[in-house]
């Protein structure tokens, strides 16, 4: 037997020991929800609309509050989301070059620390539960030097007490080495966490594509990261549609439903954002609206489907 499943084996036998000994665990089903900033600089409103016909009922936003006068305003964003019956589940944070926590250039290490105040402030304004963080840039796979990490521990505890005072949690996301140059693994995001040493910072935001490149197994790493995890991030093997690849999301499943990812203020997110290098262009572009529609579809649909069919089991 393959190493692949006989852990397969293992979560599956963990799984259905569960259900039979608690089936009251497994009646309530994962919070799916969708990432938006992969729609570009699509209307807020038709972005919406598209997730409301594909029955969601959560939204993790795009974190584009990139300046003061830049990025969704609160009213506004309220009265779209209430019109399609959406909620807020997050803000995907967006770090890059120019908003770097590990940066060996102090004035970009500002520029991460006031985003994130300001994602912060918003995300409690709109009723987010988590803001996704990532402690270097993405982009950017090749270590400025043996110093970033340090760096980037001592500047995010800097804002750490905003998270805990605006009741938002600093979800840490684990991002694959060709895209990022520290903190790639679950047990990356543990240690980074622990190194914050703060209240404010105690969060995961899992992504099974960079998982399956980092990790031995991925449903064994949302095993490892537990209740920290508050956010897995979805796309098949190829980072499109749930469906179109070989992603075993049956497993994924039960590892989520084993750890009780399906609880308040939990959330599974599809991110399809399609194959290549480091995908930030992808937040202002102009996606061909009918496409994301089936991206949509075809996703939510897959997923539900596997979900019914592992909770038959």
């Amino acid at each position: 037997m393959q190493n692949v499943d006989k852990w397969r084996e293992e979560i599956r036998h963990d799984f259905l020991e569960a259900k039979q000994s608690d089936p009251s665990r497994f009646t309530t089903p994962l919070n799916l929800s969708w990432s938006n900033w992969g729609f570009g600089i699509e209307e807020l409103d038709v972005s919406c609309a598209r997730l409301e016909t594909a029955g969601l009922r959560f939204i993790e936003l795009h974190g584009n509050h990139y300046g003061p006068d830049l990025g969704y305003r609160v009213d506004e964003t309220m009265e779209i989301l209430q019109r399609h019956g959406l909620a807020v589940s997050g803000v995907c944070g967006m770090f890059s070059d120019d908003n770097d926590l590990s940066s060996n250039r102090p004035v970009q290490q500002q520029e991460a620390l006031d985003y994130i105040r300001r994602e912060v402030d918003f995300t409690a304004a709109v009723g987010g539960h988590y803001l996704l963080v990532v402690p270097g840039a993405v982009g950017r796979p090749d270590a400025y030097d043996s110093s970033e990490l340090h760096r980037s521990v001592r500047a995010l505890r800097l804002v750490a007490d905003t998270f805990v005072t605006n009741g938002v949690k600093a979800a840490i996301e684990p991002i694959r080495s060709a895209e990022v140059s520290l903190v790639h693994t679950v047990a990356d995001a543990l240690a980074y966490i622990d190194a914050v040493g703060h209240p404010g910072v105690a969060h995961i935001n899992g992504d099974v594509y960079h998982m399956q490149s980092e990790e031995t197994n991925i449903p064994r790493a949302i095993l490892q990261a537990g209740d920290a995890l508050v956010n897995l991030h979805m796309a098949d093997s190829n980072r499109t549609a749930l469906g179109d690849g070989s992603m075993d999301l049956d497993t994924i499943i039960m590892a989520l439903y084993l750890i009780g990812h399906n609880a308040p203020g939990r959330f599974v997110t599809p991110e399809p954002l399609g194959p290549g290098g480091a995908p930030y262009h992808a937040r202002n572009g102009r996606p061909d609206p009918a496409k994301l529609d089936v991206l949509v579809r075809d996703t939510v649909t897959y997923f539900r489907d596997r979900e019914q069919a592992v909770l038959a089991l």
